[in-house]
């Protein structure tokens, strides 16, 4: 769990290590939080909610530690599927929600 800062060279090594040029992670929106570098979404949500998450705050990404701007952040997952939550794709639909997703990445990775 991630609960402070990372370096972005920190992240640039845990790409390495799995996709090469990203890492997925789990952000749960309410506890300012995130999980990453599994190599399922899934497992890293699991995580999360075994300690203590709602699945309804928690939302997955991924991070590319050698882009800048918007295509830092990419909102694909396939637990972003919630149309209980009225988002209907892999992606993030709210705005709202994807711009504090940025604030706690931004949060937590320098």
């Amino acid at each position: 769990m991630i609960d402070s800062a990372i370096t972005r060279e920190e992240l640039r090594k845990m790409a390495a290590e799995s996709f090469g040029n990203f890492v997925k992670a789990v952000v749960d929106i309410r506890k300012r939080v995130m999980t990453m570098d599994a190599s399922l979404h899934a497992d890293e949500e699991a995580y999360l909610i075994q300690n203590g998450s709602r699945q309804s705050d928690l939302w997955g990404i991924n991070l590319y530690p050698d882009l800048i701007g918007d295509d830092f952040i990419e909102f694909d997952s396939m637990i972003n599927l919630r149309p209980n939550q009225k988002n209907l794709s892999r992606g993030v639909d709210d705005p709202d929600i994807q711009n504090c997703i940025r604030r706690i990445v931004a949060s937590l990775v320098k």
